[in-house]
């Protein structure tokens, strides 16, 4: 139930309009005076004030100021006697919903009341929504505690509050957008648009009228006039997925926008300014397109003011369970029984290491999406992923041709062949191998030394991957 609060110095009119709107199904309160109402506004969730322009000690005029500078998107409708221009035109300025005259009909003051709590229901949800995405792309919910993400982070936290180019490159599926809207989220810029445009998705022609914006008869079926996407970012962040796709004529224009920061429709002449951060992404090496002429040089130097280079998911092992486990616990939230499903058992935990995910964070959000819809027990098992998944791991495991001998030389065995096998995975760099170990950098070197293991040419089991 929507609350009104009726703010009138004449003592019987607050309880003639109470009346009225209670009929209607609202919930009142009055005040007879500015401060008085002021006071409720604090101790009371009020959807819409409704007060007397007149009024001895704070008028409405006033209390409207004061309402704007504590609650700027809360609807005051101002009620006057002595209606005049020069009112009217100062409370609509100082941000009044409307103002209507006394005496009016109770039919009219209802309409008003509608209108005015229909608008402050989309202006609290607008701001719900907004709320709910920047949460989202805050750094809090940026995973990932692997030293290449975290050097990531680092820098969106310093050049987020600025307005430089950002070049994102990486694989697909490693999540280029969604660093591109952590930037924004987390930039002066965040309560204006962020717009997104896959450039690989659109034929050129429809590509510079997305991005460009037309003129009412421009082309045929250009029945009316259309903003492009750069008017729509104006304020705001245009994100250019896929850029490495773009024809050179259309190189050329985006440099132009660029440089001047004004554009013209298709089929217009008039220059329009506009006013963007932009974030492009590409799957490609941009700099390795620039000698074999396929991408200007000077676009993209223009581009590559900043350069985020986004790791693959295989050169990100710390990530892995980290991330699946949040899959999890985000799709077992949408089943019935989600509270049920909690866990990733060991041998499935083991099948997503070993994996080599060359769809990266994308196609592990939908192996676990899938998973969790397969589960049927309290944990994911194996036989609830992908079968290419399992068979892919099965020539890691250890070879079961050991030698005949004591214990002790047996795990000595298998310890040597992981060692080896680790640091092949991360191209003999010691410090990520023993990481993978779970042991100490120092640790691994001894065993190094202990079993004469040769960095420059590792030895492995006959017919045995040396991959994980």
């Amino acid at each position: 139930m929507e609350t009104i609060l009726i703010v009138d110095d004449e003592k019987n009119y607050p309880r003639i309009l109470s009346a009225v709107l209670e009929e209607e199904g609202y919930e009142t309160l009055s005040s007879h005076s500015g401060e008085e109402a002021l006071q409720l506004l604090q101790d009371a969730d009020v959807d819409l004030v409704l007060t007397d322009m007149r009024m001895p000690g704070m008028d409405g005029i006033a209390l409207l100021k004061a309402i704007k500078t504590s609650k700027p998107d809360l609807p005051v409708i101002m009620m006057t006697a002595h209606g005049t221009v020069e009112k009217a035109v100062e409370a609509m300025q100082q941000g009044a919903y409307t103002y209507i005259l006394k005496p009016f009909e109770n039919e009219s003051l209802i309409q008003h009341v509608a209108k005015a709590l229909d608008l402050y229901r989309v202006v609290r949800e607008n701001r719900r929504l907004r709320a709910m995405v920047a949460e989202r792309f805050s750094f809090s919910s940026l995973i990932g505690k692997s030293q290449a993400m975290q050097e990531i982070y680092a820098t969106i936290a310093k050049v987020a509050p600025s307005t430089a180019s950002v070049l994102i490159e990486g694989e697909s599926g490693t999540g280029k957008e969604l660093v591109a809207r952590a930037l924004h989220f987390n930039s002066p810029r965040k309560d204006k648009a962020f717009i997104a445009v896959n450039c690989a998705a659109l034929a050129e022609n429809l590509l510079e009228s997305e991005l460009f914006g037309h003129e009412k008869g421009a082309f045929t079926g250009a029945v009316t006039s259309k903003k492009g996407r750069f008017e729509l970012a104006d304020g705001g962040t245009l994100f250019l997925d896929e850029i490495g796709e773009i024809s050179p004529s259309m190189q050329v224009k985006l440099l132009r926008v660029l440089q001047e920061r004004v554009i013209e429709r298709v089929g217009g002449t008039r220059t329009i300014a506009v006013d963007f951060r932009l974030m492009a992404a590409t799957n490609k090496t941009l700099k390795d397109e620039v000698p074999a002429g396929r991408f200007r040089e000077d676009l993209y130097y223009r581009l590559n003011v900043i350069h985020l280079k986004i790791p693959p998911l295989r050169e990100r092992e710390n990530d892995i369970l980290l991330l699946a486990q949040h899959f999890l616990q985000k799709y077992a939230a949408q089943r019935p029984d989600g509270s049920s499903l909690s866990g990733i058992a060991p041998a499935c935990r083991q099948a997503l290491l070993e994996y080599g995910w060359p769809g990266n964070v994308r196609q592990l959000e939908n192996v676990m999406e899938r998973a969790v819809l397969l589960a049927s027990g309290p944990q994911i098992e194996p036989e609830n992923l992908p079968r290419e998944m399992l068979e892919a791991g099965q020539g890691h495991s250890i070879p079961l041709e050991l030698p005949d001998t004591s214990l002790g030389e047996t795990l000595a065995h298998v310890e040597k062949i992981l060692i080896e096998r680790a640091l092949k995975a991360c191209d003999h760099v010691q410090a990520h191998a023993a990481a993978r170990l779970g042991i100490t950098k120092s640790g691994l070197h001894q065993k190094i030394r202990k079993y004469g293991i040769s960095l420059g040419n590792l030895s492995q089991p006959p017919g045995q991957d040396a991959d994980f």
